[in-house]
């Protein structure tokens, strides 16, 4: 398949653009380099820099694309409820002018990457497709907005769609991994210490009703992901808009992680206790059962040593010699 993939040059997008490409698609990558890096597009795939809004139709107007799969968009919480407007312009108004430009060119089919933070604060968990949606943050709110425009284009254009709501995604493929230049997930801030690049990592509460007292969260790998998106973009059928959770299903602490980072990494990666930080909640864990059934889908690398593992690899291979 053509497929074009946006906010290719990122992070998760890059990962799963690799994959494709490495399976056989003819993948042309679409990114601003806002966040995403140059030298992470993958080797096969073609290479256009720009702005969604603005040039999606033209890229999409070549012609004989099959599909999309939609990464771009600012993902930073924080900056979300400081600044809510960059939220709703580079995501909900972005993925609009994108779905505008398929129904133009006539493409099919689009695997979108929807976010844990649609649910908020969790009442159950696991937490369900069928949980409610209460984000609490205009990040979570931007990407229910368009899970949520995604449902009214299957229902009135036939489109095939899918959203992906990622929990804790962490590791690394090869040359393709994590670099922010604002980190702000747990795995790569505590590799930092290991690496010279911090002096501690704060943990943010040790009283939290959780077996060793800190949060636990669902760490699903990076490649894990990428298979998941393959599966639905195979699966995605006209007219219809599905949504899957992906996690790995189980849990480990920010003790627990950092602990794991210490074994592979050897560091004795230093930890301060810091005062709870406001919404975070107790325990985030993911039930993927409807992936499993509706794609066949299973997370095969769940243990955290070899989901740190590979993110380490990839930062050493970074590293100055």
């Amino acid at each position: 398949m053509k497929l074009l993939v946006t906010g290719g040059a990122g992070y998760v997008g890059s990962v799963c653009a690799a994959h494709l490409a490495e399976a056989g698609h003819e993948v042309v990558v679409l990114d601003d380099l806002s966040t995403g890096h140059r030298d992470a597009v993958p080797d096969g795939a073609r290479f256009v820099e720009g702005n969604l809004a603005e040039i999606a139709g033209t890229v999409l107007g070549e012609g004989g694309f099959d599909g999309v799969l939609h990464f771009a968009a600012r993902s930073l919480v924080g900056e979300s409820v400081v600044h809510p407007e960059l939220y709703w312009d580079n995501n909900v108004v972005a993925a609009l002018r994108l779905l505008e430009a398929m129904r133009e060119h006539d493409v099919p089919r689009i695997v979108f990457s929807s976010t844990a933070a649609t649910y908020g604060e969790a009442e159950q968990v696991p937490i369900l497709e069928s949980s409610p949606t209460r984000p609490t943050n205009p990040y979570g709110a931007s990407k229910l907005a368009i899970d949520m425009m995604l449902t009214s284009y299957a229902t009135a254009y036939g489109l095939a769609a899918t959203s992906l709501r990622y929990f804790n995604v962490a590791g690394a493929h090869g040359r393709y991994g994590e670099r922010h230049t604002v980190e702000t997930h747990l795995i790569p801030i505590v590799l930092q210490v290991a690496s010279g690049h911090r002096e501690s990592v704060a943990i943010y509460g040790d009283d939290w009703p959780t077996p060793d007292g800190t949060c636990v969260r669902d760490y699903i790998h990076v490649e894990d992901l990428a298979e998941a998106h393959a599966l639905a973009l195979a699966n995605a059928a006209p007219g219809r808009h599905s949504i899957y959770n992906l996690g790995s299903g189980q849990g480990f602490s920010v003790k627990e992680v950092v602990e794991a980072c210490r074994e592979v990494t050897g560091h004795p990666i230093p930890s301060a206790v810091a005062p709870r930080r406001a919404g975070d909640p107790a325990v985030l864990i993911a039930s993927s059962a409807a992936a499993a059934a509706a794609l066949g889908w299973q997370p095969t690398r769940t243990d955290i040593r070899t989901i740190v593992g590979d993110a380490w690899r990839f930062t050493q291979d970074r590293l100055p010699v």
